[in-house]
């Protein structure tokens, strides 16, 4: 799974932050490399957990576990791009307004047929789905998550928030390392500035579908955040299914630039060829998802 991430100054969680979120801070115990273990944890405990929960960091009545709050990755100040001060950043999980986002796009696109089996598996009516599920999204922080997620692959228009020099790259022992990363860190106002500059360049050159679309979701998404926050995009367990030649060679957010560059100056014959090379790149990987 791919991470899209904001992490947003400690302040911007209230006045004064809530005081097991600034312990969980304080203690900085969650890793980057960790998170997704942790979330496939929160998953597996609330299906084997009697009754099972509908959703992950979820009491048995419904209400929010502590979890929610003390989930967190922590920027330590070395890691912090330059500009944002010296506050704290975080970013909370939100596994369980994560879920109910997801779950709510599942009761809306789901063919009615397995929509039911799901529900009467579980014992509960859609009505009763969708209600925990507002009830669970209600309850967050901000209107929307500080993660964004996909599996088997990164969605393209990611890649142009960010400068291929902004990269960061630990190949570690072996592809299941934990330390193991590839990655890239910016500024939100830096973030802001190149979404923006390339959903107006897509737009105008290939409509208002497919990447345009994500591109003014994401610049949407972005706009809910404080300014001093800082935006990563993460590889995350997808770094375990390439070998480190290929990783350490990855030129995808190059590729990606090229192509913004190759719409600017309507060059179609690069266009082209920058096209081919990343989807024979990314297509054996999202092939998998396929035969998973």
């Amino acid at each position: 799974m791919s991470y899209l991430r904001v992490y947003e100054p400690l302040s911007a969680f209230g006045d004064p932050p809530d005081k097991l979120l600034v312990q969980a801070v304080e203690a900085a115990q969650l890793s980057r490399s960790a998170a997704g273990e942790r979330e496939q944890s929160m998953w597996l405990r609330s299906q084997i957990t009697s009754p099972s929960r509908l959703l992950p960091a979820e009491l048995a009545d419904g209400r929010a576990a502590p979890s929610t709050t003390t989930d967190v990755l922590v920027l330590d100040e070395a890691e912090v791009p330059s500009g944002l001060g010296s506050e704290p950043l975080v970013c909370p999980l939100e596994l369980r307004a994560r879920s109910a986002a997801a779950l709510v796009s599942f009761m809306s696109d789901a063919h009615p047929a397995l929509m039911n089996s799901v529900l009467d598996s579980g014992g509960m009516t859609a009505d009763r789905v969708r209600t925990r599920a507002k009830a669970a999204l209600s309850g967050s922080h901000r209107p929307v998550v500080h993660v964004l997620s996909t599996t088997w692959t990164v969605p393209l228009p990611w890649f142009a928030l960010i400068e291929p020099d902004e990269r960061r790259l630990t190949l570690g022992t072996g592809r299941h390392d934990p330390a193991r990363e590839l990655s890239w860190r910016t500024t939100m106002a830096e973030a802001r500035a190149r979404v923006t500059e390339a959903h107006s360049l897509v737009e105008n050159t290939l409509g208002d579908s497919g990447p345009a679309r994500i591109l003014a979701d994401t610049s949407r998404w972005l706009e809910s955040f404080n300014a001093k926050s800082a935006v990563e995009l993460d590889y995350g367990g997808i770094v375990q299914m390439i070998a480190d030649p290929i990783l350490e060679t990855d030129t995808t957010a190059d590729e990606v630039h090229g192509i913004l560059e190759a719409l600017r100056s309507g060059n179609v014959e690069e266009l082209a060829e920058l096209f081919t090379d990343l989807r024979e790149y990314w297509g054996e990987l999202a092939a998998r998802e396929r035969f998973n």
